[in-house]
């Protein structure tokens, strides 16, 4: 094999895990939330057969599937970004990263005003968008930033970008980082700018995620160790603190990261791309948008048969999720879900794998692909694809 995309649907989950009541949840599936939104096609995933994945009953099966198709459990004690891709990556959390329902003690926020020389409101769970509507106005007239969190291990801090420059904030958030170590080390540390005037305020494209080095080696750091191409699009080199990456992209819409992800499918290189596709977390799960996540997903699901066709007979495409968001639950939070596998190349023979019991199944699958070493819970699958 000579390139593998990897493309993480960011919270697309299939339903509840055993252990979901663990995480705050009853009965999450954000598949079946969206399939019942009138905006919801996607014809092509379910040719791949993601409707004959074990329990999902809320789609069509198809008699022909063209991948092979699983489901994936979490062996990490999380339900968040950061775990769920360290865990694709082979990095498996045995603890849970910290979290703050009460808001960030005041060791934590007395030292981030002494360092950035401003002081902090809010310091709540909160969402994103009430947040800068509820705060924005007193961040404007104190020159204070919004500090917030959620049920996530994150650290977010809320900005105008005409009152706090965008490289300013970014100046803020490594300092967070830098002081969030040890016993309050955050998956995260966001920037989260806005733009308008109040209340009409709104966020804008230039988030950046400040996360916490995977606290081992990685599918990456391998690769990129032993010569091989490691291609982020999206939030992945944020995700891995920029570990392991041999060229970054950025993107601003699940529509722009296809379409790089499609022109690197195009282009020559050896090695992984890896791909989120943040869109249906940010702006539909958390935001309990269940026709703005099936339109998402539709969208997506238009542009695979262009996807399929560029991949040439070495080349290996997966399609996964890092964890749910239920935009269908009666919370804003991320759900504890087992997450989908399609995993496909030219001639394939499909098969369903049933339920495998961790996301990094695939981090030894592409390792033993590419014959690189990584030790990790996961077991390989790639005498399937050879």
């Amino acid at each position: 094999m000579k390139r593998v995309f990897l493309i993480v649907l960011d919270s697309f989950g299939v339903g509840k895990m055993p252990d979901s009541i663990e995480f705050g949840d009853e009965n999450p599936n954000t598949l079946k939330s969206i399939s019942k939104s009138s905006y919801f096609n996607i014809p092509n995933l379910i040719k791949l057969g993601l409707g004959n994945i074990d329990g999902v009953e809320c789609i069509k099966k198809t008699d022909t599937p063209m991948a092979i198709y699983a489901k994936c459990g979490e062996l990490s004690r999380g339900k968040d970004t950061t775990v769920g891709h360290w865990e694709i990556a082979g990095v498996i959390s045995n603890s849970p990263l910290p979290t703050y329902p009460n808001g960030f003690p005041s060791e934590i926020l007395n030292e981030f005003t002494r360092r950035t020389g401003r002081g902090v409101i809010c310091n709540l769970p909160y969402s994103g968008t009430e947040v800068i509507k509820d705060y924005g106005r007193e961040h404007i007239e104190t020159g204070d930033l919004i500090v917030y969190t959620s049920a996530d291990s994150v650290f977010q801090i809320a900005a105008h970008e005409d009152y706090v420059p965008i490289d300013k904030l970014y100046e803020y958030c490594e300092i967070a980082r830098e002081i969030l170590v040890g016993e309050h080390g955050v998956g995260r540390v966001i920037a989260r700018p806005f733009k308008g005037e109040y209340p009409n305020f709104v966020r804008t494209s230039n988030r950046r995620d400040f996360s916490l080095a995977p606290s081992d080696t990685t599918l990456l750091d391998a690769l990129y160790q032993n010569g091989y191409d490691v291609i982020s699009i999206g939030k992945i080199n944020d995700i891995f603190a920029g570990r392991g990456i041999s060229i970054s992209n950025k993107t601003h819409s699940n529509k722009d990261g296809i379409l790089k992800t499609i022109e690197y499918i195009n282009s020559d290189f050896n090695g992984l791309c890896f791909t989120n596709l943040v869109d249906f977390d940010m702006l539909y799960g958390h935001r309990n948008d269940v026709d703005g996540y099936a339109k998402a997903l539709s969208e997506f699901d238009s542009y695979l048969p262009e996807i399929l066709s560029g991949l040439k007979d070495d080349d290996l495409l997966i399609i996964t999720a890092d964890h749910g968001c239920d935009p269908g639950d009666i919370s804003t939070d991320h759900t504890r879900e087992y997450v989908p596998l399609l995993v496909y190349h030219n001639g394939i023979k499909a098969q369903n794998l049933g339920t495998l019991e961790s996301f990094s199944f695939i981090a030894s699958t592409i390792a033993n692909l590419f014959n690189i070493k990584l030790s990790t819970a996961g077991k390989s699958i790639s005498y399937l694809i050879k």
